[in-house]
């Protein structure tokens, strides 16, 4: 397993917007409609991954990592479970492409909650593409009132929020082990699944696709991005991760024939503008 820490950041970071740009269509792809028995076999596939990489990891010292990452984990880790939540709801409710330009505006949260509770500055180039990002997605947002997707739209801002939070915690305790804190967050989310899942049977089909959405799509790509930002600037991550923001939307037209209005893009177009003129700002910048 130590053989991913000797790939290049930039490489495992690209490996992890490919590996995230396949939730929709595999969310998409499930017989059932209860998004609480899609959150608990994600979620089950999910920590087996987390728990084998753990292990493969850190061997003999796996429990010791986990207890000292301590209570700052544990509350990191019930934040990120609150974003797989409304990303499986946002996925249920609205188009694919909603969901991932909107979770691309976590550059532009990560920035203004590094203002607000890191005392980080934000230049004037960093000021220009948050208003740039909030008129994208006025765009996107104000026209899904007609499209019937309005619910599902404000649901994904709890996406790109709540990481921001775990981030800044991460930034407040600099010595915490990232990959303990989503360990967590797997725990949580399963827990939640488990009480409120309406049937915990499952088809064979969602047995697989459940497999998938834990362990390819969610499990590696976060374990790619978080092994791979350790190496890489932040200018390079966040272009970088604009893979997931691109191929999405893609991946649901080439296999669902599914095509977003053109609003959808035209605010989608915006918000990235944004991303792309945040992560050229040569300011201080917030870690991802």
């Amino acid at each position: 397993m130590q053989l991913i820490y000797k790939i290049p950041g930039y490489i495992l970071c690209l490996l992890g917007g490919f590996f995230l740009s396949w939730g929709g269509l595999i969310i998409r792809s499930f017989e059932t409609d209860d998004m609480w028995q899609i959150l608990l076999i994600r979620s089950f596939f999910f920590i087996i991954a987390l728990i084998i990489f753990l292990v493969l990891t850190y061997k003999k010292n796996t429990i010791n990592v986990i207890k000292t990452s301590g209570f700052p984990a544990i509350i990191a880790g019930l934040f990120l479970s609150i974003s797989f939540v409304a990303y499986i709801a946002a996925m249920s409710m609205t188009t694919v492409a909603n969901v991932v330009f909107i979770i691309s505006t976590q550059t532009i949260f990560l920035a203004i909650f590094g203002y607000l509770f890191l005392k980080e500055k934000i230049s004037l180039k960093g000021f220009a593409a948050i208003i740039l990002a909030i008129i994208g997605m006025f765009i996107m947002v104000g026209n899904s009132i007609n499209q019937g997707t309005f619910i599902g739209n404000i649901i994904s801002f709890a996406i790109p929020i709540n990481f921001t939070i775990l981030v800044m915690i991460i930034r407040k305790f600099p010595k915490l082990d990232m990959v303990p804190a989503i360990f967590y967050s797997g725990i949580f989310s399963g827990i939640y699944g488990l009480f409120l899942a309406s049937s915990l049977t499952f088809s064979f089909n969602d047995i697989i696709m459940g497999f998938l959405l834990g362990v390819p799509q969610l499990a590696f790509g976060f374990i790619c991005v978080t092994i791979g930002t350790k190496t890489t600037q932040s200018l390079t991550v966040g272009l970088l991760m604009l893979l997931e923001t691109i191929c999405a939307p893609i991946w649901v037209w080439i296999f669902l024939n599914e095509i977003p209005p053109l609003s959808v893009f035209i605010g989608g177009s915006v918000i990235i503008s944004a991303v792309v003129l945040k992560s050229f700002d040569k300011s201080k910048e917030i870690s991802e």
